[in-house]
């Protein structure tokens, strides 16, 4: 069975040859600030918004990666169309990108159906979902030239509890402590604006009195909005580098419009998983990359902002 790539054409472009020079020019454009690959790099955070908008800010996730021990990937995003409570994994054998198809690895996906806390997609809301499928010309790109020796895990993650997310990221953790298996974490971060329904404002960095913008706020805009959000969602990527209740604690106080929050938790609880076991003490989460769709400067505006980050684990 065939997943469909249905968002090229509208979210990326359908043509290859397109496609290929446009992931070019961001991946060349990204080692113009940084030099890569990153050695120890795990797992990535990275957008997927359209490739115009985001491809640009998650080129600089993929160019960490270091494909050379590789052989599987795990791709666990979140879902936007459909609700459960739960991860649900893919029955199909590829998944279609305008680049070529990448294999997904069926004894792996089998053995995480048979722990029995994971459910079937059914082939409709596999293809519906964008989260996942943003990310596979990025993944193919990156390991073209080894496609034939790797093969995908896709995970999408529904509307799950802190437990749950605990649950899931023990289950994980023995996947992610292999380094032939690599974890792509598909999240945007702040959704700000009225059409989103969130619109947290601070004067300052140190302002303890957060609004809910209205119309009726102008005159409370003494720094641009835009800045505001970015301090919102440093202080978001921040709590990741201490821990997993840090980051559950930032989320109830703030309630940021994180949409892969879930899975970023999932991948957090791993790593807490793992940093118990003897040889796996050292962790770094590092933001590359940040960015948003449009500068903010007034309360009928609004954005999404993008962020890549890596993890080491040594």
């Amino acid at each position: 069975m065939i997943r469909n790539a249905s968002h090229a054409s509208s979210w990326y472009s359908d043509n290859k040859s397109k496609l290929n020079k446009q992931l070019d020019s961001f991946l060349e454009k990204a080692t113009e600030e940084h030099q890569f690959p990153i050695e120890g790099v795990r797992a990535i955070i990275a957008p997927h918004a359209g490739l115009n908008y985001s491809g640009p800010t998650a080129a600089f996730a993929y160019k960490c990666i270091d494909t050379t021990k590789i052989k599987r990937i795990f791709l666990l995003g979140p879902s936007h169309h459909a609700y459960f409570d739960g991860c649900c994994l893919s029955k199909c054998d590829t998944y279609e990108t305008p680049l070529g198809d990448l294999k997904l690895d069926k004894l792996v996906l089998d053995e995480l159906y048979d722990t029995g806390k994971f459910g079937w997609m059914k082939q409709q809301v596999d293809e519906d979902e964008h989260s996942i499928e943003m990310h596979l010309p990025f993944t193919f790109k990156i390991f073209q030239d080894k496609i034939d020796q790797v093969k995908i895990v896709p995970i999408l993650v529904g509307s799950i509890s802190e437990a749950k997310e605990r649950m899931y990221g023990e289950l994980l953790s023995k996947y992610l402590q292999d380094e032939e298996n690599f974890f792509i974490i598909s999240s945007d971060f702040c959704h700000w604006g009225s059409r989103f329904r969130y619109t947290y404002y601070t004067q300052t960095n140190d302002d303890n009195y957060p609004v809910q913008l209205s119309k009726f706020h102008e005159k409370l805009i003494t720094r641009p909005i835009y800045e505001s959000i970015q301090e919102l969602d440093y202080r978001g990527i921040d709590s990741l580098k201490s821990s997993f209740e840090d980051f559950q604690t930032y989320l109830k106080k703030t309630q940021n419009t994180i949409c892969g929050r879930h899975p970023i938790a999932v991948l957090l609880a791993a790593l807490e998983t793992l940093s118990e076991k003897p040889g796996f003490s050292n962790q770094k989460i590092q933001c590359i990359k940040y960015d948003q769709s449009s500068r903010c400067k007034k309360y009928q505006d609004s954005s999404v902002s993008y962020a890549s980050i890596y993890i080491q684990i040594e």
